[in-house]
C-alpha cells in the first residue's frame, strides 16, 4: 500500500515503538524503509534481524538527505514520511486510503494530526518508558482537532511521482527544519492545491526526540529554526510564517482545494515587510555568503 520512510538517528527504542504500532494498527501491508544515520546503537542489527530494508550513512546526514536516499528504494505509489518517534493510531491506513480514493487523483499533500506535542493536548506519556499505549488506543477517538488546511509537515502522504517531480526534500535545509514548508512551496508552484490535514489520521508524538539531537550541530548557524527560516526566505522571497498564513491558510478548517490568496491590504503590508526582510537578508546580512562559507 504505502512506502513508509523513517529517518532515524540512534533512536532505537522509539523506532521499535513506531514500527510496532505500524505492524499492529495497520489493515494493509506496507513497505517500511528507514534511513539510518550512524546507527551504532543497535539499529542496524535490529533492522537486519527483522528483514527490514534500509539506507545508511555513517554520519548524521539529516532528515532531508535521509528521506531522499530511502525514497529511492520505494516500490509503492505513495510515500509516507514519518518521524521515528511517532505511534500510529489504529485504522490510520484505512483513513488515508479512503481519503486518497475520494480525491481520485495524485495531485495532493495529506498530513496527519499529532497527539501530544501537536494539535491535540492528550498526554499518554513523554518517554518510551512511561508511554501508556492502552490509554492512547482507548481514548484517541475522543480527543479531536478538525480537518484543516495546510499541513503538520509530518506525517505526510504524497504520490511518488509528485515527490520525484519536485526532487523530494531540498538538502540545503540540513538538518531538516524548513524543508517541509519548502516542499509545500514546490508543490504549490507545481499546481498542487489540496493541502489537507486529517483529524482522524492521528499519531502520538513523543516530541521530536531526534531533532533535539541536532541543536549543537556545528553546521547550524544559530539554531535550526533560524537557519531554516532564513534559507526559506532567501530562496522564496517570503517567510515561512507568511506562506503558512496567506497561501496555505494553515490551521483553518478544510473546505476544499486552496485558491490564490486574496491580495487585500493586510496581505500587501505583510508582503512588503517580507520583501524588506528579504533585501536585508540578501544584501546587508549577506546570508548566502555565510551559508557558502559554512559549507566549504
Amino acid at each position: 500500500m504505502f512506502s513508509i520512510i523513517i529517518p532515524t538517528l540512534n533512536n532505537l527504542k522509539y523506532l521499535k515503538i513506531c514500527l510496532d504500532s505500524i505492524n499492529k494498527n495497520s489493515k494493509y501491508t506496507h513497505e517500511i524503509i528507514p534511513h539510518v544515520n550512524i546507527g551504532n546503537d543497535g539499529t542496524i542489527n535490529f533492522l537486519e534481524k527483522n528483514n527490514i530494508k534500509y539506507t545508511l550513512t555513517n554520519y548524521n546526514a539529516g532528515i532531508c538527505k535521509g528521506m531522499n536516499l530511502a525514497s529511492k528504494l520505494a516500490t509503492n505509489d505513495y510515500i509516507l514520511y514519518s518521524h521515528d518517534d511517532f505511534y500510529f493510531c489504529p485504522e490510520w491506513d484505512e483513513i488515508l486510503k479512503k481519503e486518497v480514493d475520494i480525491i481520485g487523483h495524485k495531485n495532493f499533500y495529506l498530513s496527519g494530526t499529532m497527539v501530544n506535542n501537536g494539535q491535540i493536548d492528550f498526554n499518554c506519556g513523554s518517554t518510551a518508558e512511561d508511554f501508556d499505549e492502552k490509554k492512547f488506543i482507548k481514548n484517541h477517538k475522543n480527543h479531536n482537532y478538525f480537518d484543516f488546511q495546510g499541513s503538520t509537515w509530518a506525517p505526510h502522504l504524497i504520490h511518488k511521482d509528485i515527490w520525484n517531480k519536485v526532487g523530494g526534500f531540498s538538502e540545503e535545509f540540513y538538518p531538516g527544519t524548513g524543508s517541509d514548508p519548502d516542499l509545500n512551496m514546490k508543490l504549490w508552484n507545481l499546481g498542487i492545491r489540496i493541502f489537507k490535514g486529517i483529524n482522524d489520521f492521528k499519531v502520538y508524538h513523543f516530541g521530536s526526540i531526534v531533532t533535539r539531537k541536532y541543536k549543537d550541530d556545528k553546521n547550524i548557524i544559530t539554531e535550526s529554526g533560524s537557519k531554516g527560516g532564513k534559507i526559506f526566505l532567501s530562496k522564496w522571497g517570503i517567510s515561512i510564517k507568511f506562506f503558512k498564513r496567506f497561501i496555505l491558510k494553515s490551521e483553518t478548517r478544510y473546505n476544499g482545494p486552496l485558491t490564490e490568496p486574496k491580495k487585500n491590504l493586510i496581505y500587501l503590508i505583510n508582503l512588503y515587510l517580507n520583501k524588506l526582510n528579504y533585501l536585508y537578508l540578501k544584501y546587508i546580512y549577506n546570508f548566502n555568503n555565510k551559508i557558502n562559507d559554512l559549507n566549504k
